[in-house]
């Protein structure tokens, strides 16, 4: 089944409403349409809390409970959300702060393992746990305040760890470059697209975009390279939330335009709502933008096996090289850091990394070329890291 067109990720979707041709800096961004749906016909006493809900606004809540089966799971899968007790809840409506793009990616994941494995598609094989996690609870403040991306990762890989859950699925980009002990991160899904989607109701580019017009990101990346390229926008910095919610915010007149990763748009099939796709010459990407992750005990080899069936292995060395040019940086939140590998015409390793000062004045580029072999791509990483390192001197973070 195609889990995007599900009535599960149906129901997440905004629309955005494009108007015939406002001003942009007049704020007069449409509505919000939120596709509603029937609730399962699922009979059990504890399910009498969910129940549909209709707010102030108009807009439909609801949640949906999928009873948990009675035999124990082959394979427990830990991912980002609403917390589980007893069963499995999600809110659906726009403006609740779970993840869907995190529950996308561990609905992917489970069909995969389905697919190579007939005996994981037996009832219960596989048990998908919804973890909250403190970067999904703060969503006030600027992530770097509060202790960076880690807090997308921290409780997953406690549970991990616990073996309260077998493996845990991760945005690549979210996965500190060091991982915790006893943990082991052996495969990569196919990447999606790593490039950017500039989304907005009255331009088709960040360059038709008035002077004075406000582009709403958490990214640091995003926000010096846009100030480089178009000085005369200014950026929202703490525009943060799932991608409904930053829809949401940015129908709602918060902000004029937003950049959102092409990859969610696409796992989420929400496309409809991209005016254009930003080139890599525009917008370089994070580093491991579009990869997916999945982790496992160190000393868990029946988990290992499974996870080597799946793993993608181009996708696996491009992160690692990325991943080495970040390391080398020792990158955080408070640092524009953008970088990506990929395979040439030829089959060799090409790489391009940037790192920028905060507010765009300052932008250094760097690239690499070699053969698409995992030590490698890892030591053209490090060394790409080290000369913008040398590069930029001290203080040029600002930090």
């Amino acid at each position: 089944m195609d889990i995007a067109s599900s009535s599960l990720f149906q129901t997440h979707k905004v629309t955005l409403t494009r108007q015939p041709s406002p001003p942009v800096n007049s704020c007069s961004l449409g509505s919000v349409s939120v596709i509603g749906f029937s609730l399962p016909q699922i009979s059990s006493p504890s399910l009498a809390k969910c129940r549909r809900k209709q707010s102030s606004s108009g807009s439909v809540r609801a949640c949906v409970a999928v009873e948990q089966k009675t035999r124990t799971a082959i394979i427990r899968i830990g991912t980002r959300g609403s917390p589980v007790v007893g069963f499995f809840f999600l809110g659906l409506s726009s403006y609740v702060h779970d993840s869907p793009l995190a529950l996308a990616q561990a609905y992917e994941t489970r069909a995969k393992l389905q697919a190579k494995h007939p005996e994981l598609t037996e009832d219960g094989a596989i048990h998908i746990e919804i973890i909250k996690t403190t970067g999904d609870k703060i969503l006030s403040q600027p992530l770097a305040d509060i202790g960076g991306k880690g807090l997308f990762t921290k409780e997953i890989d406690e549970a991990l760890i616990n073996g309260h859950i077998d493996i845990a699925v991760h945005s690549m980009k979210d996965v500190p470059t060091y991982l915790p002990e006893k943990t082991v991160l052996p495969c990569n899904l196919v990447r999606e697209d790593v490039r950017d989607a500039f989304i907005c109701l009255t331009a088709a580019s960040l360059a038709e975009l008035p002077a004075g017009s406000v582009v709403g990101t958490a990214s640091l990346r995003r926000k010096s390279q846009i100030l480089h390229k178009y000085p005369s926008l200014s950026v929202e910095e703490n525009f943060r939330g799932n991608v409904q919610t930053r829809l949401s915010k940015l129908q709602g007149g918060k902000v004029h335009a937003t950049l959102l990763a092409l990859a969610g748009l696409k796992r989420l099939s929400m496309t409809e709502n991209v005016a254009s796709i930003l080139s890599l010459d525009e917008m370089l990407p994070a580093v491991a933008q579009g990869a997916i992750g999945i982790a496992c005990r160190t000393d868990d080899d029946k988990m290992a096996n499974y996870l080597a069936s799946l793993n993608h292995e181009e996708t696996r060395l491009a992160v690692a090289c990325e991943r080495a040019f970040l390391e080398t940086l020792d990158g955080s939140c408070r640092t524009p850091i953008a970088g990506y590998a990929a395979k040439d015409e030829e089959g060799n390793c090409y790489f391009r990394g940037l790192v920028a000062s905060p507010d765009g004045t300052k932008v250094l580029e760097t690239s690499r070329k070699g053969p698409y072999v995992f030590e490698d791509m890892v030591k053209m990483g490090k060394d790409a890291g080290q000369e913008l390192l040398s590069r930029a001197g001290p203080g040029f973070f600002g930090n």
